[in-house]
């Protein structure tokens, strides 16, 4: 029942702008279908020859990042009894598209470091909000070693 298979659809619009639909997952033993799907559009900054039309893949990543460190501390402190009046976080991730660009094999191709700053008002003591936090799995993925298989097909 604690198996989850999560999708994602991703279509090109032209240029920087790709749009991705999440709806359908399997999870709690049975296949589930959003009666409105979520729909992002991922463009990027005209400094980087996109038309801002939406966040752009990182932007997201780190979106994911702290909506997953987010209501992992909280669920988990609710579940141990541990009071949250509130959660705010910022973030930063450093990126040098030397890397991206292939212009440097010396340079990350990702983010070098992400720095997550959270603010949490509990009576609890913060490293013990911080080790909930980190159940997070989006956090768990970027900081871990998840395999991912990309398969280019061509028609």
């Amino acid at each position: 029942i604690a198996k989850f298979s999560l999708q994602a659809k991703n279509q090109w619009q032209g240029g920087a702008l790709n749009r991705t639909t999440i709806n359908d997952y399997y999870g709690a033993l049975e296949h589930h279908t959003r009666e409105n799907p979520f729909v992002f559009d991922n463009d990027e900054p005209p400094v980087l020859l996109g038309k801002d039309r939406g966040a752009n893949p990182v932007e997201f990543l780190l979106h994911g990042l702290a909506g997953c460190l987010t209501t992992t501390l909280a669920f988990h402190a609710a579940s141990r009894g541990i009071e949250i009046e509130a959660i705010s976080s910022e973030l930063k991730g450093d990126l040098d598209l030397r890397g991206f660009l292939g212009l440097s094999d010396d340079v990350p191709k990702g983010y070098k470091q992400i720095e997550v700053l959270m603010r949490v008002k509990s009576n609890a003591h913060r490293k013990v909000l911080r080790e909930l936090a980190e159940f997070s799995p989006v956090y768990n993925t970027i900081n871990g070693k998840t395999p991912v298989v990309v398969t280019i097909e061509t028609y």
